[in-house]
């Protein structure tokens, strides 16, 4: 029987079961299911379904994906490309023997400075003299790391582990070896600080008139049932193991053996939820919080918070990048208020991709996608006359268009 993957490819699945696949809900295996998803990122109908379920996948399966060197060339690629990096993959692609020494050079040439980091730490750039020659013509690269590139000194890594006698204090420099690049939930910074303290004074009514009410997630139920299945599945040995056995008589000692269960079983459950279960739990102040602080998996599960006020902080978070803001404005399952508000930012509206997205994503209402069909190039106008994923009227519009800027050299008449 043919893989799912390649009905797909065949167009021989009926679209609603596309659609599922599209969101990440196909009873597959994890790796067959991001092959499944890298491919639908090209739909032009649920293409940005699949990139948005891609930006907040799992990260531990995720590595686990990349990390192997028999994973398709197009996953690899997909993660490795500068739209769709994840930092906190991005070891293990470098590490990856099917990722070429050629991509591994072209990236040091003009890596931002979290990939200097982690080029510099990886045993696989290190040992070749190709990605270090070309770290070296890297503008981020500091004086400091250009004299140890050149001259073959010691990483901070290993300077910080070689101030440490061998025998004393190892336990400790295992527990302080740094930790993986991708940010936790609610990581801060100055700007990003004053930027949310700044926000939240003028939309604090706003706010606490959403307190209290249940968390909703547009185009998706969320499982309420998410602790119990979580707690089903935790290794009972995980408590087992951290509980000695003590006399009955000794209620004090059974009290808190009884306690430590709890915890154990608690951190266990803590540490298998995945960012949007720990989204659900909380509260609109911390989610407007975390819209501002958080990172690019966190922001792709708040743009589509039921609260109005939470899309709107992801829309001004400073940490928001432009791919990101290109994926918004073509995605198909976010409420109407994200474009309107995307359409009234003059820095999104500077990007064209943004300005193309949205024309030709049919949630964009048509009072703000047809003043912006004018603002195409002639080759997507081009394209637009005979798609199917747009309205009537907005084809109609690109035809006309299209028509004065192919007899006008690209230019329309005022």
């Amino acid at each position: 029987m043919a893989s799912i993957l390649d009905q797909i490819k065949r167009n021989a699945l009926p679209a609603g079961a596309v659609r599922s696949a599209a969101k990440g809900s196909l009873p597959v295996p994890p790796a067959e299911m991001v092959e499944i998803l890298v491919y639908l990122t090209h739909n032009p109908v649920f293409g940005q379904d699949a990139k948005l379920t891609l930006a907040s996948w799992d990260l531990g399966v995720t590595s686990e994906i990349v990390k192997d060197p028999a994973a398709p060339a197009e996953v690899l690629g997909y993660f490795w490309m500068e739209e769709n990096r994840r930092p906190a993959l991005m070891p293990f692609l470098i590490e990856n023997p099917a990722i070429s020494e050629t991509m591994i050079m072209e990236l040091a040439g003009t890596a931002p400075r979290e990939i200097i980091v982690m080029l510099r730490e990886s045993p696989r750039a290190r040992s070749s003299p190709a990605v270090l020659e070309a770290l070296t013509s890297n503008p981020r690269v500091t004086p400091q790391e250009l004299t140890e590139l050149q001259g073959g000194g010691p990483t901070e890594s290993e300077l910080a582990a070689a101030s440490v006698p061998v025998g004393e204090h190892s336990a400790d420099v295992a527990l302080a070896a740094p930790a993986a690049p991708d940010q936790p939930l609610g990581e801060s910074d100055p700007e990003s600080d004053a930027a949310h303290l700044e926000w939240i004074k003028q939309y604090e009514s706003e706010v606490a008139a959403e307190e209290g009410k249940e968390f909703r997630l547009i185009g998706e139920e969320i499982e309420t049932a998410e602790g119990e299945q979580l707690e089903a599945h935790a290794p009972a040995s995980a408590v087992e193991e951290q509980i000695t056995p003590a006399p009955v008589s000794d209620h004090l000692a059974l009290a808190a053996m009884a306690a430590q269960a709890k915890r154990v079983a608690q951190k266990e459950r803590d540490r298998k939820i995945t960012p949007l279960q720990k989204i659900s739990r909380l509260g609109a102040a911390e989610r407007v919080k975390l819209a501002f602080l958080g990172n690019k998996e966190e922001r792709a599960i708040l743009i589509r918070d039921g609260a109005r006020i939470v899309q709107s902080a992801v829309l001004a978070s400073p940490k928001l990048t432009d791919p990101e803001v290109e994926t918004f404005a073509g995605a198909k399952n976010l409420a109407e208020n994200v474009f309107r508000e995307i359409a009234r930012n003059r820095r999104f509206m500077k990007n064209y991709h943004v300005v193309r997205n949205l024309v030709q994503n049919p949630r964009t209402p048509l009072d703000i996608a047809l003043p912006l069909v004018k603002m195409l190039l002639v080759y997507d106008l081009k394209g637009m006359q005979h798609s199917r994923t747009i309205s009537e009227t907005i084809r109609k519009m690109a035809q006309k268009y299209y028509k004065e800027k192919a007899l006008s050299g690209g230019k329309t008449k005022d």
